[in-house]
């Protein structure tokens, strides 16, 4: 079966598509319209991360590149156009999206949501029923910060923290409905928080730590000599940082959950919503991240169980951005007994420790995260 993949110049979906051309021949990639340069990408992606000669210049000939536009009816292709796509596939991944912790809902929801409304469209429109295989987030669950999350549970009931999360929310319900309405299968893949020990480079896209290392190093850079401590060489400045001292966060490998999701998506589906968590075995205590932050900014970070009235410039600056924050007030477990029951020991995935992270942040032992080229704080969004 012809399988098509959104999001593949993106973190996940890279590696994605990289599982995909070792199970499949060919892969049609749903480009975004107008970018006009994702095989460049995409091949850069497995020039720089060691792949043979011989199979990168065999990848013009694997991918078939169509520009569509997710967030329009149709993917912005013609009927014909449109037509002949849906009924050359026989599955469908979807792990194109906007990850902006800080966005406007409606422009998330155009993202998100609407353009998981086209892309079931298209499934539904195509003569061999084609499987859709979604990546979610483990993050559906919103605010709730203890206890553990299962993968059936789908709900409001705890609000969420951001608007990113209530467009992920609100794009597996359309899921549950279109399923339901078509009594057509598909697959839900709830990652947690992707990383990777891959040193950071120009060409490759970023991840959420990195993400988090710019804002903060753009932010002290601004702060100036502001910060606390700035202006004593015996000390660094001190950042107050809202989170649980026996907090928790879930980190994921990327290489081993694009491995876990495509393992997945070979299995028949049972004929409604089949959602999986795809989690670490361990999760990451949140002083572990505050000593890695520390090392990527020099910074002395201080947990606080709320924000300081009294803010530095630093602090100040940093605040506006919620996913520094929000996660690291988590004591909640993800459930991912249905990925064991299928592969036993090998769902467990290797250690993600000080070390792993510090070498996907910082090659050579130097910050890899400079300032932004305009000076601006940069944005967390990434759309694939």
């Amino acid at each position: 079966m012809h399988v098509a993949l959104t999001g593949a110049t993106g973190f996940l979906g890279l590696r994605l598509l990289r599982r995909l051309l070792g199970t499949h021949r060919s892969v049609t990639v749903l480009a975004h319209a107008g970018s006009g340069d994702a095989l460049r990408r995409i091949t850069r992606f497995f020039e720089v991360t060691g792949a043979p000669e011989a199979y990168v210049a065999e990848l013009p000939y694997r991918l078939r590149v169509v520009e569509t536009e997710l967030e329009r009816p149709g993917l912005g292709l013609s009927s014909r156009a449109f037509q002949e796509l849906a009924d050359s596939l026989g599955t469908i991944w979807h792990s194109a999206g906007s990850i902006n912790l800080e966005g406007d809902l409606s422009a998330l929801r155009r993202t998100n949501v609407e353009g998981t409304r086209h892309v079931l469209e298209l499934a539904a429109a195509g003569r061999a029923g084609p499987v859709v295989h979604h990546v979610s987030t483990a993050f559906v669950a919103g605010c709730r910060r203890e206890g553990v999350t299962y993968e059936d549970e789908l709900d409001d009931t705890y609000g969420f923290e951001n608007a990113y999360e209530r467009s992920k929310y609100e794009a597996e319900m359309l899921i549950h409905a279109w399923s339901r309405g078509h009594r057509r299968p598909v697959v839900v893949l709830r990652p947690s928080i992707l990383v990777t020990d891959l040193p950071p480079h120009p060409e490759l896209p970023s991840h959420p730590l990195q993400v988090i290392g710019r804002i903060l190093h753009d932010a002290r850079r601004t702060a100036g000599p502001e910060s606390p401590g700035a202006g004593n060489p015996d000390s660094r400045p001190r950042f107050r940082l809202v989170g649980q001292p026996h907090g928790r966060l879930n980190l994921m490998p990327v290489e081993h959950a694009a491995d876990v999701m495509v393992r997945l998506g070979g299995r028949t589906p049972s004929g409604g919503v089949d959602t999986y968590h795809v989690v670490h075995d361990r999760d990451v205590p949140v002083p572990t991240i505050t000593t890695l932050l520390e090392q990527l900014v020099d910074l002395s970070v201080e947990l606080v169980a709320t924000a300081p009235d009294d803010p530095s410039a630093l602090e100040a600056l940093v605040d506006f951005y919620p996913g520094l924050t929000a996660y690291l007030t988590h004591l909640r477990r993800f459930d991912d007994t249905r990925v064991r029951a299928l592969f036993g020991s090998s769902a467990a995935s290797e250690r993600v420790d000080l070390d792993y992270l510090r070498s996907g942040l910082v090659p050579g032992g130097r910050m890899p995260v400079g300032p932004s080229p305009t000076g601006v704080i940069p944005s967390a969004a990434r759309y694939a």
